[in-house]
């Protein structure tokens, strides 16, 4: 499916708005970006990077801010219409937020959030 960027920026936003409001408090120092592609793996939905809550320390301090950057073209590829594309978006947030709280990809699978 096609969508613009202004569209899937209004979905990933909606995501954000949808997670609960004593996680998104606790989020720390981590910014959301949208990008078409990720330059080295083009089927890549989401990423984090940055460091997890669960491995900053007291000396944790000076950092940019983490980032979790949503993939546009590759989330539109795998989705056929707009209603499974605002929900794979969602799953994408999450997942990605989840790594944020140190969550690891086994977990996450295991839970149903792979």
């Amino acid at each position: 499916m096609d969508v613009g960027a202004a569209r899937f920026e209004e979905l990933v936003a909606d995501a954000l708005d949808e997670l609960p409001e004593a996680l998104t408090r606790a989020m720390d120092n981590v910014v959301v970006l949208v990008d078409d592609r990720h330059p080295d793996d083009p089927e890549l939905l989401g990423v984090y990077e940055g460091v997890a809550l669960t491995e900053r320390y007291s000396d944790y301090g000076g950092f940019l801010p983490d980032r979790i950057t949503l993939y546009r073209e590759a989330l539109a590829d795998v989705c056929e219409d707009e209603d499974e594309l605002r929900e794979e978006v969602a799953v994408t947030v999450v997942h990605e937020v989840a790594h944020h709280f140190g969550i690891d990809e086994e977990t996450l699978h295991r839970l149903g959030w792979g």
